[in-house]
């Protein structure tokens, strides 16, 4: 009797295992199905080119290689660097290795002497010609360093393959010498002929109100306004080959601007001076309306920082809904003109950077990284290991695949024999699996984060499920 017995239960288990696996196929088809209810969303039409700086070496070495996402941006400061004129010796000491990283460029705070001398951030300009070199507004170094330093740190860069934006200031001057100004009836702080460079003077007639005009788009802080209308505000600013623009450029070797506060003077001011200076650009448009920031950077012709996309990043990672990722932003518009950000000198708001950080080193636009959550708040290996994965992987155009509140997962498509990649984004507390569609038919894929041990090959129809960790991110593309 023993026999049948045997027979019997390896009969029952045999049909148990067929019940399983017939169940478990039921379940991941049905999944499967789920996922496919969910219209991909193709974000971006183009031909898949990363973005360009439009920026050709300033370099003797000649060593600028465009990567195949594109570049990365670091900014090399936060608000109140440590003062004492060291500085620039302090950022010198870690360009190789941002290089080794991948970091494309670099975006210094204002170099030249402002009304607080050696404990100014740089926003309260006097002498633009100022590096550290005149014994000036109390001090001869800046709160940075030396004119010397400074030219060591650029050089230092260049030989790592890293390009240097000067962050300028060009809505307002500070400490200069009171003098009666006809235009107001009263004293005012526009005297500024006595700079110690001796170059750009300038006195009330450069700035509003004036003969051409009570005001431009906007002041900022009381500080006086200066007038890009009037000729010696432009030919010293970007029409002089020896004028701000063009020294920095030619002799201090900077390759780009950040323009600060761009709120505050007409678009065609940038415009001007890229058309005769040259050099990659970026405004500070503060507002999170896309149509504000595109306008903006069609009429500059410039690149301008993603607002919008900043704040619905805070929105869905800091607000638990992913879907939000859905909504415009200037890198889905413009994504050639679009610089985006997780956290800089003026706004730290968003609680979940590294899911912050692994959404704009996937996607498209100029990823900026901050200098604090790169050295000192966040996990620099997870961030040079995202930083690898937007120069090699982020490629081609962008597709959404799905969006809840907890998951986001986007595709992008692939450039120029490239493969592109899958980027899963899980805001919940448990580990998430989801079918997505790629672009790879019976491939085998992998996580390039590590974060995931699974080792998928795609369906013949290039469907594939996909995992991600909680809090965290997987981002798959060819194991190759």
């Amino acid at each position: 009797m023993k026999k049948p017995i045997l027979k019997l239960c390896l009969i029952m288990a045999f049909s148990a295992l067929l019940y399983s696996c017939s169940e478990n196929e039921i379940n991941e088809s049905d999944a499967k199905a789920e996922s496919q209810k969910f219209k991909v969303i193709d974000v971006t039409h183009h031909d898949g080119k990363p973005f360009n700086t439009g920026v050709t070496s300033s370099s003797p070495t000649g060593k600028y290689v465009d990567n195949p996402g594109g570049g990365v941006m670091m900014q090399a400061f936060y608000w109140d660097v440590p003062s004492g004129g060291t500085w620039w010796n302090t950022v010198s000491s870690k360009v190789t290795a941002w290089g080794n990283a991948g970091i494309g460029s670099i975006w210094l705070p204002p170099a030249s002497k402002a009304q607080n001398g050696a404990f100014s951030m740089g926003y309260d300009p006097t002498d633009y010609f100022d590096f550290g070199d005149y014994n000036q507004n109390g001090s001869i170094e800046t709160r940075f360093g030396s004119k010397t330093e400074l030219v060591n740190l650029i050089t230092a860069a260049h030989n790592e393959n890293i390009k240097v934006y000067a962050d300028i200031v060009i809505n307002h001057n500070s400490g200069g010498q009171s003098e009666a100004n006809p235009f107001t009836g009263t004293n005012t702080w526009t005297n500024f002929t006595g700079v110690a460079s001796g170059k750009f003077p300038r006195n009330y007639n450069d700035f509003y109100k004036n003969s051409y005009g009570n005001n431009d788009e906007g002041s900022f802080g009381g500080f006086p306004d200066l007038c890009h209308a009037a000729p010696n505000v432009q030919n010293w600013l970007w029409l002089r080959t020896d004028g701000v623009g063009k020294y920095y450029k030619n002799t201090m070797k900077f390759d780009g601007w950040r323009f600060d506060y761009v709120k505050g003077f007409g678009a065609w001011v940038v415009n001007s001076w890229n058309a005769n200076v040259g050099g990659f650009s970026v405004g500070e448009l503060w507002d999170s309306n896309v149509n504000v920031l595109n306008d903006w950077a069609n009429a500059a012709n410039s690149s301008v920082f993603d607002f919008a996309c900043y704040y619905k990043m805070n929105d869905a990672f800091d607000g638990n809904n992913l879907a939000l990722l859905n909504d415009d932003m200037m890198w889905k518009r413009n994504p050639y003109k679009a610089v985006t950000f997780v956290t800089n000198h003026d706004t730290d708001e968003i609680w979940s950077k590294m899911l912050a950080y692994s959404y704009i080193l996937t996607h498209e636009g100029y990823p900026t990284i901050f200098y604090r959550d790169y050295e000192e708040w966040l996990d620099k290996n997870k961030l040079n290991n995202l930083i690898w994965i937007h120069n090699s992987k982020a490629t081609g155009t962008t597709s959404i695949l799905y969006s809840d509140n907890d998951e986001y997962v986007a595709r992008r498509n692939g450039y120029n024999g490239n493969p592109g990649l899958v980027v899963y984004i899980n805001n919940s507390d448990v580990w998430q699996e989801r079918w997505i569609q790629t672009n790879w038919a019976n491939t085998q894929i992998k996580d390039f984060t590590g974060n995931s041990s699974w080792y998928p090959t795609t369906q013949a129809d290039k469907w594939v499920k996909i995992q991600c960790p909680p809090k965290g991110y997987s981002i798959w593309s060819i194991n190759q």
